[in-house]
C-alpha cells in the first residue's frame, strides 16, 4: 500500500454541520444533540418528505 494513501483522511470535517451538542458518550465520544436540535431535525424531515 502506498504510504501517501494510508495517511489520507477518509472524511473531511471542516465543512460538516454539527448539531448543538448536549453531551458526549464516554467511551465512544459520540455526540448527543440537544432535544431542541432533534425536534428541529424531525420537523425538517417531515416538511421535506417526497
Amino acid at each position: 500500500m502506498d504510504r501517501k494513501k494510508k495517511n489520507k483522511p477518509i472524511e473531511n470535517h471542516k465543512t460538516a454541520a454539527w448539531a448543538e451538542i448536549d453531551k458526549t458518550k464516554p467511551v465512544s465520544n459520540v455526540t448527543i444533540p440537544s432535544i431542541e436540535e432533534v425536534i428541529d431535525a424531525k420537523e425538517y424531515v417531515n416538511e421535506n418528505e417526497k
